[in-house]
This record gives structure tokens, C-alpha cells and sequence, in this order.
């Protein structure tokens, strides 16, 4: 499990765009490089090239090797995204990137835990501290997680998904607006502020954000081969559509039915079944590849 790896900087606009260049341009080595410094490359501080080089990773987009000469090289994904939507413009693009995220327990373990075992649909600071605290011992009796990063955590977590114009109407300005691009996915709201506590909530996103090929990648890459899967797995279980997305199963059923209309799988719910049938075998990668195909002739 890993905590605070970000040091407290959530993704700013341009930082995954800049982060694919880089890497792509210096062939891995920009996080590494002795001849030029990556605060110069990249245009940002310390802190901020360690926070960048971490989120890479935690969204899918790099890998590096956990030992040896740390290059960072871009997964089957990662490619996908630079060359089909180097500039993060895609609705579809940021839907993914946050599945990638959600569901990275090892490297992201508190937007795992917060998507995937975090119940409240209506909470605080507090409620989520609480929670992830006996999480956290439940699964690893010998972690020593200090109270401030489990803050740090959430924040971040806030930020990630939060525009600021809700969260600070009075420090945001044209010149300094620096949101998260997941922020556009409308995940997390703000339900009330009282004097020294927010209330925040889970939202669900309406259905007509979802393309189809975005649902089948999430639901293919969870099936692990399996042609049929019930519904109610789809809506609970960790990792899957429903959990990763704050889906109810009417929004769920909706999306299921848009996705069904593109002859991909077939929803049954008779004979006392309540299942999808995938019609292929695709990986994540075929889906996500479908999608860019499917955007690419729209424009």
C-alpha cells in the first residue's frame, strides 16, 4: 500500500500531456536524466517533477522497473493515449485514466479504497480518515501510516475531483485556475459546509457521458476471459463499473443498454438470469483502441 506519493500535488491541466512528451521525447529518461536537469525540462519544481512522475504510473500511462535504471515506458496504454489523444481532450481519455487510477490499489490505495470499499455516499474528512484507518489494519497489521498523510490523501483526493471554483470561490481566478482534468467526471460534490467541516458526496454522472467502448474496456478487463457476468457484479464488486463510476443500477442499466445497442453484449433477464453476455474476447486494450476508432471517425 502506498500513501501520500504525490506530495500533496494532484494532477494539474497539461501535466499528463507535457509528461507523455517528455517521455517520449528523452526516451524514458527524463525523470533520470544526468545531463538535464527535469525542473528545466519540464518547467516545474522538485516536488512537482517527483509528483508527476508518480502519477504517470498511478494512472496507467508509464511503467518503470522497480529496480536498475528507472527509465519510465509508456504501457499498451499509455501508447494509446499519446497517440490518439496526446492533449487529453476526450471525455473517454479522462473516464479511463480514473479507472486506471480507482483501481490501483498497490501504487493509489487510497483512491482504491475510496471508489471501491468506502460505503458512505455522503461524508466528511473525518468519516473517511476513520474508515481507511481500519482498512488499513485489517490488511496490513504492520503499516505505520501517519494521520497526516491519510490527510493529505483525502485533500488530494478532493482535489482531484473537485473543481476549485466550489471548494475556493475566492482564490480562483482565470490566471491560477490549475484544476484536475478528472475534475470535468463530476464524482465528488459538495452536498453542505458547515462552520468547520464540509459535507461531501459521491455523484453519479449522468449516462450520456459514458461511450460504450469506455464501459466494455472496464467490464472486459474485469471479466478476465468469462463470457457472461451477472449484473450485480457489475454494480458491486471492486473494481467494476459500477463501483469505479458511482453508479446506481438505474445509471448502470442505462449505460448497459447504450453499449448493448452497439451489438457488443447482450443483456439478459429472463429465466431468473440477471447477466450481460460479452459477445467477443477483447482486452482492454482492443476496447480502448475501438473507442479512439470509433472518436477518431465522428470528427
Amino acid at each position: 500500500m502506498k500513501f501520500r506519493a504525490h506530495d500533496t500535488f494532484f494532477i494539474r491541466k497539461g501535466w499528463i500531456s507535457k509528461g507523455m512528451r517528455y517521455v517520449d521525447k528523452s526516451k524514458g529518461e527524463v525523470f533520470i536524466s544526468k545531463s538535464e536537469n527535469p525542473m528545466d525540462v519540464l518547467g516545474i519544481g522538485a516536488n512537482m517533477v517527483k509528483a508527476l512522475r508518480y502519477w504517470l504510473q498511478a494512472i496507467g500511462i508509464t511503467e518503470e522497473p522497480k529496480s536498475g535504471r528507472r527509465t519510465q515506458k509508456f504501457t499498451d496504454f499509455g501508447k494509446l493515449v499519446f497517440e490518439h489523444d496526446k492533449y487529453i481532450e476526450e471525455m473517454g481519455t479522462l473516464y479511463l485514466l480514473h479507472y486506471k487510477l480507482a483501481s490501483n490499489r498497490e501504487q493509489a490505495t487510497s483512491w482504491y479504497f475510496f471508489f471501491n470499499e468506502f460505503g458512505l455516499s455522503d461524508f466528511t474528512k473525518d468519516d473517511f480518515a476513520v474508515q481507511i484507518g481500519n482498512f488499513i489494519k485489517i490488511n496490513d497489521k504492520d503499516a505505520n501510516v501517519a494521520a497526516r498523510s491519510i490527510d493529505d490523501d483525502f485533500s488530494c483526493i478532493i482535489n482531484t475531483y473537485v473543481p476549485r471554483y466550489k471548494t475556493m470561490p475566492s482564490k480562483v481566478t482565470a490566471e491560477n485556475n490549475i484544476d484536475c482534468p478528472l475534475g470535468e467526471l463530476g464524482l465528488i460534490d459538495i452536498l453542505k459546509k458547515e462552520r468547520n467541516n464540509i459535507v461531501y458526496k459521491k455523484a453519479i454522472p449522468p449516462a450520456a457521458t459514458f461511450n460504450s467502448w469506455v464501459i466494455l474496456a472496464v467490464i472486459y478487463d474485469n471479466a478476465k476471459g468469462r463470457k457472461e457476468i451477472e449484473l450485480n457484479e457489475l454494480l458491486t464488486a471492486e473494481n467494476n463499473i459500477g463501483k469505479t463510476f458511482n453508479l446506481d443500477s438505474i445509471t448502470m442499466l442505462d449505460v448497459l443498454h447504450a453499449a448493448e445497442r452497439t451489438g457488443e453484449l447482450k443483456i439478459v433477464r429472463t429465466a431468473g438470469l440477471d447477466v450481460i453476455n460479452l459477445v467477443h474476447s477483447y482486452t482492454f486494450e482492443d476496447c480502448v483502441k475501438h473507442y479512439y476508432e470509433e472518436m477518431e471517425k465522428a470528427e
